[in-house]
């Protein structure tokens, strides 16, 4: 039976695997099993390589979901912000290896940790959210305001352009782009380099610097839960 997450531990790195579908989108329970892998990768000390199936990180959530009424919607954006958030604080560093397109919450995900790789070759990444009509929501932004850089913000959140990989790593999304063959072996080269860190330095650091972003992240969770709730876009 497949499972939304596979999970790989060995030599103080963990590989999760999004195996979610098709283009692996996000719902409840693929965040549910993505939390429960970072749980075993945590109690272990591991380093975290998140990474997809080949030709795609994640499309995003669900959008059978995200349109089946606003209380599921206010739940699933909830659980992603949510993840978003722990990825963000999360005792050790984390790898994003994107594999391919990652649209939306995928791309989200890339902003969420401490190193991305991404593949060269045909292949999308950002926030589509705009072209689709749903309104960006407050966690999506400080996200993007984090991460990105000001002039890919506006076309990024606001235009919902797609980068390339290349243009990708000039906008924020990405930190380095590699070829395909190349994905799985140069992520465990960063991951064997993030390990010989000082891992305690490195958490509290990491809770530091990003104190301001998480602060905002605790707020927008709860207001776009609210706003979710009353807005008509999603009834």
């Amino acid at each position: 039976m497949n499972t939304p997450v596979d999970v790989e531990i060995s030599d103080g790195i963990a590989r999760l695997t999004l195996n979610s579908g098709k283009v692996n989108e996000l719902s409840i329970e693929t965040f549910a099993a993505l939390n429960a892998a970072l749980d075993q990768a945590a109690a272990l000390g591991a380093v975290v390589i998140l990474t997809g199936q080949p030709g795609v990180f994640s499309a995003g959530y669900d959008l059978r979901v995200m349109r089946s009424g606003p209380e599921a919607a206010a739940d699933l954006v909830t659980a992603g912000s949510s993840f978003s958030r722990r990825l963000l604080s999360h005792p050790h560093p984390v790898i994003a290896a994107c594999s391919g397109h990652a649209i939306a919450n995928g791309a989200f995900i890339l902003l969420s940790t401490d190193y991305r790789l991404g593949v060269d070759g045909d292949f999308k990444i950002g926030l589509n959210e705009t072209a689709i009509g749903m309104t960006m929501h407050q966690v999506g932004i400080e996200l993007a305001r984090a991460r990105l850089t000001p002039s890919a913000f506006t076309r990024a959140v606001l235009n919902a352009e797609m980068f390339g990989p290349s243009a990708a790593v000039a906008a924020g999304f990405l930190d380095r782009v590699v070829s395909v063959d190349a994905l799985a072996d140069t992520s465990k080269e960063v991951a064997k380099e993030m390990l010989e860190l000082n891992l305690v330095a490195h958490r509290h650091t990491k809770l530091k610097a990003r104190k301001p972003l998480l602060d905002a992240l605790d707020a927008g969770i709860k207001n776009d839960r609210a706003q979710i709730l009353l807005a008509s876009e999603f009834r």
